[in-house]
């Protein structure tokens, strides 16, 4: 296992590099003026846009800037946007509101979601396999943008049970809200996913010998059919967490959440190629982590799995 662990964290030096140079070029061969709008409404000076130009060596060719931007990242620098902040910086006083975001987002997912999903298995084909059905489905088919403005409006402003937006500093209560939206449309996939899972493991062949053996329905499903079941679904679970370490920009847009989502809404909308491209680099991180932990995990649930 150590060797795997040693081998997969080596393999993630080249796929950051590879993902640093498809997100630069992608960013830095858009069209568009990131000058336009800094000067208010009149058009900057050729003085200051050749400052500024030269001050994020936007006057230099792709490949000088690529590299450029490399020998700051390998020294743990990841640049100053362009409003003259560190992006490190920036990234660090808004990472612990979207941790705790994507925290609530992953125990509603996990927890309710593992819940309903066995719930409706082992009821397949009665009223609670079909109501879980059609909840699951209403959370699939609707935009985020939609759900976050009807929590907004029922448990906001007229049941008044939660801030309608979360503040600078907002805690966990602030976030309860914006929370369990995040989490609602991965809770409805990591549900029908153990539904699908426990529905197909209860009709194999080792699940009919153990109960010919006499093992209670309890057992059979809680230590025999429920772990073999959790491989998809541990799968869908660690790569939403990736998803919801990066803020998820639209919830966080709902809410008013300043996390790393609304950093890389403003870095896109201002276009601020710096702080764009450091954000997803570190998101490209939290996904290499993640799907890491996500394989060690998988011998963890079923001992037949061997990374050796």
């Amino acid at each position: 296992m150590g060797k795997y662990v040693i081998r997969r964290l080596l393999q993630m030096i080249p796929t950051l590099l590879g993902a640093t140079l498809l997100i630069y070029w992608l960013n830095f061969s858009l069209p568009g003026d990131p000058t336009a709008g800094r000067c208010g409404e009149r058009p900057c000076s050729p003085t200051y846009v050749a400052w500024f130009n030269h001050e994020y060596n936007l006057d230099k060719p792709f490949v000088v800037q690529y590299l450029l931007y490399l020998g700051k990242v390998v020294q743990g620098d990841l640049g100053t946007d362009f409003y003259n902040h560190s992006v490190l910086h920036e990234l660090a006083i808004r990472y612990p509101t979207t941790l705790k975001l994507a925290l609530i987002a992953v125990l509603f997912e996990v927890v309710v979601g593992l819940i309903a999903g066995i719930w409706s298995g082992m009821r397949q084909g009665k009223f609670a396999d079909t109501f879980v059905t059609v909840v699951t489905l209403l959370l699939i088919s609707m935009p985020v943008f939609v759900l976050g403005g009807l929590a907004q409006l029922i448990f906001g402003i007229r049941l008044k049970w939660f801030p309608v937006t979360a503040g600078a500093t907002a805690g966990f209560y602030e976030l309860l809200m914006p929370g369990l939206v995040l989490g609602a449309l991965s809770l409805a996939y990591a549900t029908r996913l153990t539904r699908t899972s426990l529905v197909e493991n209860l009709r194999a062949d080792y699940v009919r010998t153990a109960r010919a053996k006499g093992l209670s329905r309890f057992r059979t499903i809680g230590i025999h059919t429920l772990r073999n079941s959790l491989l998809p679904v541990v799968t869908y679970v660690g790569g939403s967490i990736g998803a919801l370490m990066g803020g998820a920009i639209v919830t966080e847009r709902i809410f008013n959440v300043n996390g790393v989502g609304s950093y890389i809404y403003r870095s896109i909308n201002q276009k601020d190629g710096v702080g764009l491209v450091g954000s997803i680099t570190c998101l490209v991180l939290v996904f290499l982590i993640v799907n890491l932990i996500v394989d060690v995990l998988y011998s963890v649930l079923d001992p037949r799995i061997s990374h050796d």
